[in-house]
């Protein structure tokens, strides 16, 4: 919306859209070597005891590492190395999942791979105009880990012991290693037209038309690298950016305006004390302030000179004259301008100087330059009354928190100094256990590489005065509310709506095929009172107090209360209304109406409910009105909403859980046949497809390239390639396309004598042995291929070969041995020179009993296999039952758009074919019959109101 020409808002968006795979909210690992991060040398293993936890910690321990598991962000380990996993509670009173890799930490080689000099960063950007911000999605969970390096990463819960598969949070070399990997994948446009500093890249141009360019060459660089970006956090062809602290706009950079708002806006000192603490604060930097005595000289008579001058000032209250005020202007001017404030230099060391007082915190960043500390950056804020009551320890660990989260950018990946003027804090890196605020913000700093170092509090003037005219209004600890440890790759929703353009560009030419209105809506200028009037709309209350107080007379529960109020001490009378003691109270709602109608205006209608799920409907309710069984009546409601189940998406695992088909008692009894493809590019010879047959048992696999897929196709490959070869298998297994239910395909299998099973439609999982080749042999085929990939079709056959004559993870057995009962001799192998005949019935007998013992193993193996893949599949997934006759709904398939049906129905159920297959009817389209499995369905409950 910031781009006012249509034209270049139309090719902003043109290029999003081409580009719109970068903002896929699935998690993704970027195509690039595992990288390693963790170097130890000879170190031997560390191993930590777990941390005693609760049965419900337990718990959620099990959840969190389930999640990674299925992201592929871990997997089981058994490594020696073990990190405790540490569960900070946040605001909501939820549990954050951390692994603590201090002692890991310690003994890492530190990579001394450089980060970009911000003053060097800062002339590039100096000549540009148009400006482009780019986030990345959890970056370091893009990153693959190397399998050195995994094992260090390792952690246990109560029942497993997993590892890092991608780079973890936490780690000291993190963001070295992150800034090594993005300047490899930007390559040659980095110092051109594009930076990157850790995870934060940005793109600058001189004109809108070469930004264009310069944005879709990065865009389809990082699509390329399979990268994901966080759209929130994004920003697109700016006039004016703020990066690393630092307001770009014109080629004129200055410091942020947060970063001196903490001392530009101090108020002016209100008693002696403050004035002189201010002077002294500002005498500190007096070399870089010309003139300082003469300006300073107002206000020189607030410092105390004796000992009894300075406890009698203390609390003097005192009222500036007009040149003290100028005085103090004067010098806060200088310290906010280029005079004393600098850019920041990587060529010098960055310190933090930290303090906390009763009113709040302040910080200070500076550079030591030879000729002194320079500021590069002030920090105010004050404390909210629970934080005024904290431990003096805690409020002043909190004030280096608070300039960790805002100077990150500067302090990330480098080694600095922390100087406080409590001694204590000197050890929060050394002490096992600190009380648990400070536990926990031990844990945020995991990544940051620093020393502390104490100083007397005459020498830390700046941070004084500034915790001490605190300016930024307080806020509650910004850990509680951060779900990530590591700033530099968490996902930061508080800029949602200054950057829901990149969102609303990806969105957008869906959203015009859908609904032409919405331009008309969202061009409806809005009366000046609509505020207030969906204020009261929401305090609208559904039936009158006159009607309630009617109709608690009318209920027996709630009149016995009423002729009984003083037995009933959490119930009161107000104007002949009983109401629950709450805080505040709330009226009583008798059975009925009443609760129906409670409960469909705060889910239902637009203005109060909006089809929010539980708890926040039972939130508004329960502020507003009580009866005994509201918690259950409302969970009832939603559950069985029709229209929450049919356009919520399902957040937990797809119900159902596995049933493993039992494997053959001999090859060439079940073989599973399919088409993989269109494949693109189409190859030299023309050939589109591949045509896949595998035997169930044994895992052989027969391919061809075809040129199509129909039924002809199919046909044509059964006989040539299969049965003249092989023979006939007694079961053949397929999907169900065209090309395998044609009454040609039913009737060439007729005719042979075999029988023809289908999958469950939209089930891949029912032929899973073809798709499990599939996905093998793409990987194996591109890089076998030429640089166009139009000889693919040539490669087939030996990546085929070669699947054949390697042992196969689920029968721990070749598939050529166990279909020609002979181990198979690869090109280059050495041969024995005498050929041995045997054709006696000893030698087929032996021939029999081999290939026996082979199928037995593979049957074996296969069945543990699955055992072990059902475990896995099973956890934390619903079996639910169906009974014929039930009501249900189904899932849609091949969505188009955001706002389409997610669920369709509602279906009965009419017939059951297996535990988890059944036949359903469409209630209102009787001739709609689907065959579906649990996976897709989703009951419908029946509703109490």
């Amino acid at each position: 919306k910031h781009i006012e020409n249509p034209k270049h808002r139309l090719e902003i968006q043109d290029i999003l859209w081409r580009n719109k795979i970068l903002f896929d909210p699935t998690p993704s690992i970027i195509n690039i070597p595992p990288q390693s991060a963790i170097k130890t040398a000879d170190h031997p293993p560390i191993y930590s005891k777990q941390y005693p936890a609760s049965s419900k910690d337990q718990e959620i321990k099990f959840q969190e590492t389930q999640k990674l598991l299925e992201r592929g962000q871990i997997e089981e380990s058994t490594s020696p190395w073990s990190s405790p996993i540490v569960l900070v509670k946040k605001k909501d009173k939820t549990m954050r999942f951390c692994i603590d890799y201090r002692r890991l930490n310690a003994i890492t080689i530190k990579d001394a791979f450089p980060l970009p000099r911000i003053d060097e960063i800062f002339d590039q950007l100096s000549d540009a105009t148009y400006y482009t911000k780019f986030d990345f999605k959890s970056g370091y969970f893009q990153v693959p880990l190397s399998k050195e390096d995994r094992p260090k990463t390792a952690f246990s819960t109560r029942d497993n012991h997993y590892q890092f598969t991608v780079l973890p949070q936490g780690i000291t070399n993190g963001p070295a290693t992150f800034q090594r990997v993005i300047n490899h994948i930007l390559g040659p446009t980095r110092w051109k037209y594009a930076l990157a500093y850790i995870d934060d890249v940005i793109i600058y141009s001189k004109t809108f038309e070469e930004h264009l360019s310069h944005l879709n060459e990065i865009c389809t660089i990082l699509k390329n690298a399979r990268f994901r970006l966080n759209p929130e956090k994004c920003e697109i062809a700016r006039t004016q950016t703020d990066y690393l602290g630092h307001r770009i706009k014109n080629g004129e950079i200055r410091p942020s305006p947060t970063n001196i708002h903490g001392l530009l806006n101090t108020r002016l000192p209100q008693t002696a004390d403050e004035a002189c603490k201010f002077v002294k604060a500002a005498e500190y930097y007096r070399k870089f302030i010309p003139n300082f005595s003469q300006i300073a000289e107002p206000l020189r008579k607030f410092v105390p000179t004796t000992r009894t001058q300075r406890k009698k000032g203390q609390k003097t209250i005192i009222t500036l004259t007009h040149e003290e005020i100028k005085a103090f202007e004067q010098l806060k001017n200088f310290l906010t301008t280029d005079l004393v404030l600098r850019l920041p230099n990587n060529r010098f060391p960055f310190k933090v100087q930290t303090d906390a007082s009763d009113e709040g915190i302040g910080a200070v960043l500076l550079q030591i330059y030879p000729e002194g500390d320079r500021p590069i950056a002030y920090l105010s804020k004050k404390f909210t009354q629970a934080q005024r009551k904290w431990s003096p320890m805690e409020q002043e660990c909190y004030a280096f928190i608070c300039a960790l989260d805002k100077w990150h950018n500067y302090l990330s990946g480098i080694t600095f100094i922390w100087e406080t003027d409590h001694k204590a804090l000197t050890q929060l890196n050394k002490k096992a256990q600190v009380n648990k605020r400070c536990e926990r913000w031990r844990l945020k700093i995991l990544e940051y590489d620093f020393k502390v170092k104490y100083i007397p509090g005459s020498i830390n003037l700046m941070p004084d005065y500034l915790s001490r005219s605190p300016v930024e209004d307080a806020e509650e600890d910004p850990d509680e509310t951060t779900h990530l440890i590591s700033k530099s790759t968490q996902t930061d929703i508080s800029n949602v709506n200054n950057h829901s353009s990149i969102v609303a560009a990806v969105e957008t030419r869906a959203m015009k095929l859908r609904n032409k209105t919405l331009n008309d809506i969202s061009n409806t200028k809005l009366p000046s009172d609509s505020l207030n009037t969906s204020i009261e709309e929401n305090r609208t209350t559904p039936f009158s107090i006159e009607e309630l107080i009617q109709a608690q007379q009318n209920d027996d529960y709630s009149k016995n209360i009423l002729n009984n109020i003083k037995k009933y001490k959490n119930y009161m009378t107000k104007d002949n209304l009983l109401m629950r003691r709450l805080n505040p109270p709330v009226p009583y709602v008798p059975q009925g109406d009443f609760r129906k109608t409670i409960l469909q205006i705060y889910h239902d209608t637009a203005a109060n409910g909006a089809h929010f799920g539980r708890d926040k409907t039972i939130h508004k309710i329960k502020q507003r009105y009580f009866w005994p069984s509201m918690y259950k009546d409302i969970n009832n409601y939603i559950k069985s909403c029709i229209p929450c189940a049919q356009f919520n998406p399902r957040r937990q695992k797809n119900p159902g859980t596995l049933r493993p088909i039992k494997p053959p008692e001999g090859v060439w009894q079940l073989v599973s046949m399919d088409f993989h493809g269109p494949i693109t590019p189409t190859s030299q010879r023309g050939n589109k497809y591949i045509i896949c047959l595998t035997d169930v048992l044994s895992k052989f696999v027969i391919t061809k390239a075809v040129r199509d897929n129909t039924a002809q196709t199919a046909i044509r490959f059964l006989k040539e390639d299969i049965i003249s070869k092989f023979g006939t298998p007694r079961c053949i297994l397929t999907d169900n396309g065209t090309h395998f239910t044609s009454t040609l395909m039913n009737e060439l299998i007729k005719q042979i004598g075999s029988t023809h099973l289908y999958s469950t439609p939209y089930h891949p999982q029912t032929n899973g042995q073809v798709e499990r080749y599939n996905s093998t042999m793409d990987a194996k085929i591109a890089a076998l291929s030429n640089l166009r990939k139009t000889d693919w079709d040539d490669q087939l056959s030996f990546v085929t070969f070669n699947y054949n004559t390697s042992i196969h993870s689920s029968t721990k057995q070749i598939p050529f041995e166990m279909m020609y009962g002979r181990s198979p001799v690869l090109p280059f192998d050495h041969q024995d020179t005498n050929v041995t005949l045997s054709y006696d019935s000893e030698h087929a007998k032996k021939l029999s009993q081999f290939l026996s013992k082979l199928n037995e193993q593979a049957k074996i193996h296969i069945i543990k296999n699955q055992e072990r893949y059902k475990q896995r599949y099973d956890i934390n997934r619903s079996d639910p039952t169906y009974n014929i006759g039930e009501l249900v709904l189904c899932k849609t398939l091949n969505i188009r758009y955001k706002f389409d049906v997610r669920y369709e129905g509602p279906y009965r159920i009419i017939q059951k074919i297996t535990p988890k297959t059944f036949i359903i009817q469409h209630v209102k389209k009787s001739t709609l019959y689907r065959q579906v499995t649990t996976d897709v369905l989703l009951p419908i409950f029946e509703r109490i109101y």
